[in-house]
């Protein structure tokens, strides 16, 4: 049986679960356009994700996905996060706001979140996926009993044999292309930066695992390439940020649609880890002598709190505007009809 039989999906167009860009809306239409709708939950608390959960149940009897982060627990340092406070002073002065005094890791690790993980063994979601990491070897034997497939990232040959010595059913190849944060366990180890066709060849070879093909996909010709590397899915985020049912703000819509989708850029400064985000103020100042960007998710306190300072002023340019590297083949079409439109495409090309 292959893993679209065991979850039930027809094609293989699994949406990308983005924390703060995918919504139950966004799961549900591409769950009932016949592929894998994601929501992800790592940027709430279990009550936050139950509330998550039964509203794409409530759109949807089909399978989604459910996506939580696994990062290591971060460890705290005053005096770099003061010198980060310090380097980012002159940006929150220009738009009128006081610099923080401190700041705290805003997300809870999946790994050290009892009250998530016993969420989702009752709520039992088709799909649970890990990003960043593995949880402990309890808590995978857990959701499998539960009846859930389960899914991790895998940005090397490496990382794949862990997920698949963990009993992990699937593994999602996140190439360097990818948008958002990358999936590497440790963000401080020598990255290898694989594209996506040589991972998805790699794992496809060298793992016994299913593979679902993600970095760079926009379109159903690209689905289609994947497939042909052995890939059994394909996984697309950032072609779905430019829906209507997507949570993106104007700013990121209108940075979605400018020349700024053309150059997107890997950085750390706007969470402490890398991630690959449209060209913006952020990414430029990036570029200039900086301190050690504090670990994950602390940074990204900062991030968000001199996000929410430049909106007030009309400047949305140090938001987490998360992209691939194909962003500028994004579509403005409803999250269905985007999912018909891959389909078609993909069999156009079979």
């Amino acid at each position: 049986m292959t893993l679209l039989d065991r979850l039930g999906v027809r094609l293989p167009i699994f949406q990308a679960p983005m924390a703060g860009v995918s919504t139950p809306e966004m799961a549900a239409a591409v769950s009932n356009a016949g592929g894998l709708g994601g929501i992800a939950v790592g940027a709430t608390d279990a009550a936050g994700a139950a509330v998550m959960i039964d509203a794409v149940r409530a759109r949807t009897d089909r399978p989604f996905n459910v996506n939580v982060f696994v990062h290591a627990t971060p460890v705290a340092d005053a005096a770099r996060e003061a010198a980060w406070l310090e380097a980012l002073s002159p940006l929150f002065a220009e738009f009128g706001a006081e610099t923080p005094s401190s700041l705290r890791a805003i997300y809870r690790s999946f790994a050290d979140d009892a009250a998530m993980q016993a969420l989702l063994i009752e709520a039992a979601p088709t799909v649970v996926s890990f990003h960043f990491g593995l949880p402990g070897a309890e808590a995978i034997a857990a959701l499998k009993a539960a009846g859930c497939v389960l899914l991790a990232t895998a940005t090397s040959l490496e990382e794949a044999r862990a997920i698949q010595v963990a009993g992990i059913d699937g593994v999602v190849a996140q190439g360097w292309e990818a948008g958002g944060h990358r999936g590497v366990f440790d963000p401080d180890a020598p990255d290898d930066r694989l594209g996506t066709m040589a991972l998805t060849r790699l794992l496809v070879e060298r793992t016994t695992l299913p593979v679902i093909a993600a970095g760079g996909i926009m379109d159903g010709r690209g689905v289609r390439a994947a497939l042909d590397l052995g890939a059994v899915a394909a996984q697309l985020g950032t072609a779905f940020i430019a829906c209507p049912e997507s949570a993106a703000d104007g700013f990121y819509r209108a940075a979605l649609a400018s020349e700024a989708a053309e150059h997107t850029a890997m950085t750390r400064v706007i969470s402490g880890r890398p991630a690959r985000c449209l060209a913006n103020r952020f990414t430029k100042w990036d570029a200039e002598p900086h301190p050690p960007v504090p670990a994950y998710p602390i940074a990204y306190d900062a991030g968000k709190t001199l996000n929410a300072a430049a909106r007030t002023r009309g400047d949305g340019g140090f938001g987490a505007q998360w992209a691939g590297q194909g962003a500028a083949l994004a579509r403005s079409l409803p999250a269905a009809d985007l999912v018909a439109a891959l389909a078609r495409e993909m069999e156009e090309t079979a």
